[in-house]
C-alpha cells in the first residue's frame, strides 16, 4: 500500500525515517536561524522554503542522503565548500552516512534568500 502524498511539511517530515526525519529537522532550525522571516510550504512535493512568498530554497529527503535546491553562486570559497555536495548543476547532496554540514545549508539558505531577492 502506498503512502498517502503529505499536504503540509509536517506530514512531509513524519512520513521519513527517524535518521532522515532528524537530519531534515536539523536543516529546518538552520534555515529558520539564517532567514528568521522565512515560511514553509510544501512545492513539488518537498518543503519550501519562502520569503515574501516567493519560493528561495527547497529540501528533500531521500533514501540516504538529504538534498537543498537550488545551488546559489558564490566566491572560490564556496564553491570549493560546495564541492564534493554537487550532485548537478541545480542540486546539493549531502549523504546521511557522513556529518551532514549544516552551517553550510543555513549559508546556502541565506545566499539564496539575498540572491533572490536581488543583494
Amino acid at each position: 500500500m502506498a503512502k498517502p502524498e503529505p499536504h503540509t511539511v509536517e506530514e512531509y517530515l513524519a512520513g521519513q525515517p527517524a535518521p532522515m526525519r532528524e537530519a531534515l529537522e536539523n536543516v529546518r532550525a538552520v534555515v529558520r536561524t539564517a532567514l528568521p522571516e522565512a515560511t514553509e510550504t510544501l512545492s513539488y512535493k518537498m518543503p519550501t522554503v519562502e520569503v515574501n512568498g516567493k519560493p528561495v530554497m527547497y529540501f528533500a529527503g531521500w533514501k540516504k542522503h538529504l538534498s537543498v535546491y537550488p545551488v546559489p553562486a558564490g566566491d572560490a570559497a564556496f564553491e570549493a565548500a560546495i564541492a564534493p555536495y554537487r550532485a548537478g548543476k541545480g542540486s546539493l547532496n549531502f549523504p546521511l552516512k557522513n556529518p551532514v554540514p549544516f552551517e553550510l545549508i543555513g549559508d546556502i539558505a541565506a545566499r539564496l534568500a539575498a540572491q533572490r531577492a536581488g543583494h
